[in-house]
């Protein structure tokens, strides 16, 4: 049969691909071949199908960089051979990695669309059918101009497609395991799928590049009533972070503190890029708007505005080893690059 389309599906592991361990009754993560037994739907689409997985599927609670520069670099060995791309991903890390790979890829004009489930394929009540049989037609579709109607990072999770930089996971136990506060939906799956094309971004027409490259040499503190300084002087005090994400109250703003204070300011002099972001899944970060948070402006932490944790972290680890001047990091840090935040 010749077919017009083409799509790469990767699994990583994930419940999508679990089996109950005959012993303990623990979920582990099964072959990839066994997963497509369980779909046979796959060969009724009207496209070409190939498969990879990593040499060995992980749980997503697994999921590090050396992960997202293997997917990463599979990704663009094959970048000009499909139209698209469906990742199989368990869902703790997903939004992680997802907001990786849309920092990872400059110029993206190709669908990569992550999906997994809340329950293993095999059980009956599953959503890993839909949500996989759904991934698969976001990445074939077409816009008017014959091109790809989603050229970007995204996640299909139970009837929603969210930019893959913009979601976070709200919940175990519900099948809408995603959320995205500060950005709508890109399309939403019922009898059709309706597109939001104003919010999908468009394409490139710049050159495919990849960046595998991200550090690991990033911290997180969390700002919290009765904070002390024998918790939180050695996560700013560590002589090997070069990021720290400071995860404050409200629209970004933190205990005042003078030994506190003086640690954040000390080492952002030390070249450490600070970040300031919200614990609130909505609105962000506006430095200024209360006392409590001047002093953060003015010793030089940068903004992560409207960013989700998990886009401020992987961008955090994406822009270090870029060589950047601290005036050029703040300037890429704070700006808009993959849609990640709200200009």
């Amino acid at each position: 049969m010749t077919y017009t389309s083409s799509i790469l599906l990767l699994y990583t592991g994930g419940t999508i691909g679990m089996v109950a361990d005959p012993k303990t009754g623990s979920l582990k993560p099964f072959e990839f071949s066994n997963l497509l037994k369980q779909i046979p739907e796959l060969n009724q689409m009207n496209c070409r199908i190939d498969t990879d997985s990593l040499d060995a599927p992980i749980d997503s609670s697994n999921m590090s960089p050396d992960h997202w520069h293997r997917l990463a670099k599979r990704i663009e060995k094959d970048y000009y051979h499909y139209d698209g791309f469906v990742v199989l991903h368990g869902s703790d890390t997903m939004a992680y990695t997802s907001s990786a790979l849309s920092f990872m890829f400059e110029n993206l004009s190709k669908p990569v669309i992550l999906t997994g489930s809340q329950l293993p394929i095999g059980i009956p009540r599953s959503d890993a059918r839909e949500n996989l049989l759904t991934s698969l037609e976001i990445a074939l579709a077409k816009n008017e101009e014959g091109g790809p109607r989603v050229p970007e990072v995204a996640v299909y999770f139970e009837y929603d497609l969210l930019r893959g930089n913009r979601l976070h996971k709200i919940s175990t136990q519900d099948f809408e395991a995603f959320q995205s506060m500060n950005y709508p939906r890109l399309a939403e799956a019922g009898v059709r799928i309706q597109f939001s094309d104003n919010y999908i971004f468009k394409g490139s027409s710049g050159s495919f590049r990849t960046h595998t490259q991200m550090s690991a040499k990033v911290g997180v503190l969390t700002a919290f009533p009765g904070l002390a300084p024998e918790f939180a002087l050695p996560v700013i005090n560590n002589p090997h972070t070069e990021g720290l994400v400071y995860r404050t109250f409200g629209s970004g703003n933190t205990p005042t503190h003078p030994w506190l204070l003086k640690a954040l300011e000390e080492a952002v002099k030390r070249g450490v890029k600070v970040i300031n972001l919200s614990q609130c899944d909505g609105g962000g970060v506006f430095m200024g708007q209360y006392e409590s948070s001047r002093a953060l402006l003015d010793i030089g932490v940068i903004s992560a505005q409207d960013m989700t944790f998990e886009s401020a972290i992987t961008k955090l680890m994406y822009l270090l080893p870029l060589g950047l001047s601290a005036d050029e990091f703040k300037q890429q840090y704070e700006s808009n690059l993959r849609g990640e935040l709200t200009e």
